[in-house]
């Protein structure tokens, strides 16, 4: 693997339904990867992971825009919405 195959990712919350418990708020944007949640909520990056190596390393979704990808928290009381964009 060189530091050519890795894509960074941005995080950017679009949605927060209730209260975030980690805080995060709509609008905040991250810097995350395989290496490093950015500050995102560890239960979110555990939950996200596989979706970051398939985004990081490259890879894509069928059902997603390239480089794009939406995806939201698992505490469906407190639903935070998190769009990752691959950047080149």
């Amino acid at each position: 693997m060189t530091t050519s195959t890795i894509k960074p990712l941005k995080a950017e919350i679009l949605d927060v339904r209730g209260e975030c418990s980690a805080g995060h708020k709509k609008g905040d944007t991250l810097t995350v990867s395989c290496y490093d949640s950015g500050g995102l909520c560890g239960f979110f990056y555990h939950d996200i992971f596989p979706s970051l190596s398939v985004m990081q390393f490259g890879g894509k979704y069928p059902w997603a825009p390239q480089d794009k990808l939406v995806i939201e928290c698992v505490d469906k009381q407190n639903a935070v919405t998190l769009k990752i964009t691959r950047e080149e």
